[in-house]
């Protein structure tokens, strides 16, 4: 079972509907059992950094998902779900994140393009990794963000270009991050979504 963490935001039912899709059993819960008993969590995310982590502390979800890193248990985060995987988050503010990932959250600073970053992207593929072994270089991706992770290049599976080279995907070990909507992304989400249900399944 894949458990879909549910705590206030997120776009929770595409992603499990895909997961169903490609025939992986999927719940999307708060129960902090089912989530530790879990094969892999994805956490899903859209809003404001700040507001996730209260929503997520409120809950104690926070230190539920800390423990399942903890013990192995495969974790992907999804758009700002893997933003809340790093350290800290500076959206009005200086928020700490989870700490899964070590580096920041920063928002895009150029003049001459639109933010927040929104539609499709390639990808430029950096390492191999089992998350990305069904897609291609140069497959296209859907965005919305206006914040992106600053971390070390030793865990960028994929990265995309929007006036700077930042991270699409990442990996350490069993934590996972996506910056885009694999739920959006038509073919190439899929699977990316199919690579992670067989890593946990």
């Amino acid at each position: 079972m894949i458990a879909i963490v549910d705590y206030g935001v997120g776009n929770l039912n595409s992603i499990d509907n895909g997961l169903k899709r490609l025939g992986f059993s999927s719940i999307v819960t708060e129960d902090k059992g089912e989530i530790l008993s879990a094969k892999g969590i994805i956490l899903p995310g859209v809003g404001a950094f700040k507001d996730a982590m209260d929503n997520l502390k409120r809950t104690g979800l926070d230190e539920t998902i800390r423990e399942a890193a903890a013990k192995g248990t495969p974790i992907i985060g999804i758009c700002l779900g893997m933003q809340l995987l790093y350290e800290k988050g500076f959206e009005d503010g200086e928020w700490d994140g989870l700490g899964l990932l070590k580096g920041d959250v920063v928002k895009f600073e150029m003049k001459d393009l639109k933010i927040p970053h929104m539609g499709w992207n390639s990808l430029k593929i950096r390492k191999n990794d089992p998350i990305v072994k069904y897609i291609s270089e140069g497959e296209f991706v859907y965005f919305v963000h206006s914040y992106y992770a600053a971390p070390g290049d030793d865990h960028v599976v994929c990265s995309c270009e929007y006036g700077v080279d930042f991270p699409a995907i990442v990996a350490r070990g069993n934590i996972y991050g996506i910056q885009f909507h694999p739920e959006k992304s038509g073919k190439t989400g899929l699977k990316i979504l199919k690579a992670f249900g067989e890593m946990v399944l």
